[in-house]
């Protein structure tokens, strides 16, 4: 490779993968001056140096001034030194041109590895730096193929995995399908960063809340715990920060506009959206909506709720499988026992618990900390974990 082509070789690489070229040439010149050591000798602080414009590189060593040399490698003469800018004294270091007759190709050869192996460096850098602030966001990806560890996404300038476990059941995924995922996880890797998305975490609700509904964005109306079963059925706890909102129906929408936006991107998944109550015994009345609740009874130590609700209520109550109650008590972080009226005899001594509006389209408080520490506990952990508890 000619000198001039090395520098046109550099340029082109990293203008095609969209690398600083300082990065590449930095990276060159200290493989060059690790192999001159290797070649020349044990040569303290070397320095090699690429000329961009001609394609040459100079290798420079520092020098000891001294009254007459005993070893040329670490040594240079007072009398020779005096030809360097600021005309050194004894005893002072020295900045020496060292190039050697046929460094030009050993160079060309030590700088091909370094460029290869250097732009794969740093790209897996460029990519990790892209995406490690953006756990816990929204990315926009294709489906580019199945591998046995997950399906691979596509995001643009990165690929991630979509994990059996971060996978949806009801959902049928396939090569060139768009769709929105949850990043989960980055980490740096060896080769390259490894990112680790989903579609079966509660957080893509939440972030999906936040890209329909404005007031949920700014703050206005909070999101105070999400519980999830994917690809059934998700209930939101929502609570305003400003008198005369009504969180429920800012949630909703007009006509349930925004809700059903959110429904369509999670491919039919039902979502109810209840009050948040301070009181135990209301806020568990809500997060079993749509069924009425005559009374709930609150034992604080046991950490239960005990619901009575009309004898023609207790199916939808419990839900198909249990699954209204089982989210329920994920919401609320109660353990939560259902009986119907005409079973709780003379129990029902608490005051009966008033209707709250709930919103259902045809969690737990919301924490970082429940993400996984390492990417090996994020892919083989059990398919439930980090979706739905705490």
């Amino acid at each position: 490779m000619a000198k001039g082509e090395l520098v046109q070789a550099i340029r082109l690489l990293t203008a095609e993968r969209d690398l600083p070229m300082d990065r590449i040439i930095e990276a060159v010149q200290e493989a060059l001056a690790t192999t001159y050591k290797r070649q020349y000798g044990p040569t303290p602080d070397v320095r090699v140096e690429l000329d961009t414009d001609s394609g040459e590189f100079r290798v420079y060593a520092e020098k000891l001034v001294v009254i007459e040399t005993q070893d040329e490698s670490h040594q240079i003469s007072l009398k020779d030194a005096q030809q360097y800018p600021g005309e050194p004294g004894l005893n002072e270091m020295v900045e020496v041109e060292v190039t050697p007759p046929n460094f030009g190709r050993i160079a060309a050869q030590t700088a091909k590895q370094t460029i290869l192996q250097r732009i794969q460096e740093a790209e897996r850098d460029l990519v990790y730096d892209e995406y490690a602030n953006r756990e816990g966001e929204i990315l926009n990806g294709i489906i580019e193929r199945v591998e046995p560890r997950g399906i691979i996404v596509n995001l643009g300038k990165a690929e991630a995995v979509l994990p059996l476990q971060e996978q949806v059941p009801r959902e049928r995924y396939r090569i060139t399908q768009r769709l929105k995922v949850y990043l989960v996880k980055v980490d740096r890797g060896v080769r390259m960063p490894q990112l680790v998305v989903s579609r079966a975490h509660r957080g893509l609700v939440r972030r999906l809340l936040e890209v329909e509904v404005p007031e949920v964005f700014n703050g206005t109306v909070e999101l105070k715990a999400i519980a999830r079963e994917p690809g059934s059925r998700t209930k939101v706890a929502v609570a305003a920060r400003q008198e005369g909102i009504d969180p429920v129906g800012a949630c909703v929408g007009q006509h349930g506009v925004r809700i059903q936006n959110i429904v369509n991107e999670l491919n039919g998944e039902k979502i109810d959206v209840v009050p948040w109550d301070d009181h135990t015994d209301k806020f568990v009345a809500n997060a079993l909506r749509p069924a009425q609740v005559i009374a709930v009874l609150v034992h604080d130590a046991e950490r239960r709720a005990e619901v009575i609700v009309p004898d023609g209520q207790l199916s939808l109550a419990i839900g198909k499988e249990g699954q209204n109650a089982r989210l329920a008590a994920k919401l609320t972080g109660w353990k939560v026992d259902i009986k119907k009226e005409s079973d709780a005899g003379g129990e029902t001594q608490e005051a009966p618990v008033p209707p709250e509006p709930v919103a259902v389209a045809p969690g737990l408080p919301l924490d970082p900390a429940d993400e996984p520490a390492t990417m090996a506990e994020l892919l083989e952990r059990v398919p439930n974990e980090g979706r739905d508890e705490a």
